[in-house]
């Protein structure tokens, strides 16, 4: 059973900013079994739950991360938004030096496959790919993670959804599209790991 845990009105009596400064030189590790003591640092009426282990990032040669999702009411997240303004730019700074760096802070990936998440699109070394909307998520998920391994079980929950009928079958089919479309040197890019599932790994080439 999920272990989900509701803060009481009274477990938050000062605001947010000042029980985190409080804590600050208490941070440390916790081990996966140990409930960290959340109820001292959220704003009351604050839900929270473990997060899936799918959901959080992977360390090559570190042990297994441990999160928790934060569900706070809506009134309360619209109130700790603070208010955003634009800083006024430089008048030495040229503008299309500008833009130049905000399209490239928009790509994701590495020095061959380049994916750009506002576009939706996808570049390997300057080639654009056609991929379906299923083909896109998939990559971009796998390139995301590289060198993490994900299990057919866990591409499907991901990319297809939690309300997906299906069975890793569909993953086989995608990612032999994907290597297709990737082209024959850099097909090899994502790697099949025997009876678990598959990894991108950059730079390899078939």
């Amino acid at each position: 059973m999920t272990n989900v845990r509701t803060l009481p009105a009274t477990s938050a009596t000062a605001p947010l900013s000042d029980r985190t400064t409080a804590h600050r030189h208490r941070l440390r590790a916790v081990s996966p079994d140990e409930v960290p003591p959340v109820a001292e640092l959220l704003n009351s009426g604050a839900t929270w739950l473990p997060a899936p282990q799918h959901s959080l990032p992977a360390l090559p040669g570190q042990p297994p991360m441990v999160g928790y999702l934060v569900l706070v009411p809506a009134e309360q997240a619209t109130r700790a938004a603070a208010p955003q303004t634009a800083a006024p730019q430089s008048a030495a700074e040229p503008t299309a030096a500008a833009a130049d760096r905000a399209a490239s802070a928009a790509w994701t990936g590495d020095g061959i496959v380049r994916i750009d998440p506002e576009q939706r699109t996808v570049r390997v070394q300057d080639r654009l790919l056609d991929l379906t909307y299923l083909e896109f998520e998939l990559l971009a998920h796998l390139v995301a993670h590289p060198h993490r391994v994900h299990t057919r079980d866990q591409l499907v929950t991901t990319v297809w959804g939690y309300g997906h009928v299906g069975d890793g079958r569909t993953v086989d089919v995608h990612v032999a599209r994907l290597r297709r479309k990737l082209g024959a040197d850099h097909r090899a890019s994502i790697v099949t790991v025997r009876r678990v599932g598959y990894k991108y790994v950059p730079g390899v080439q078939g």
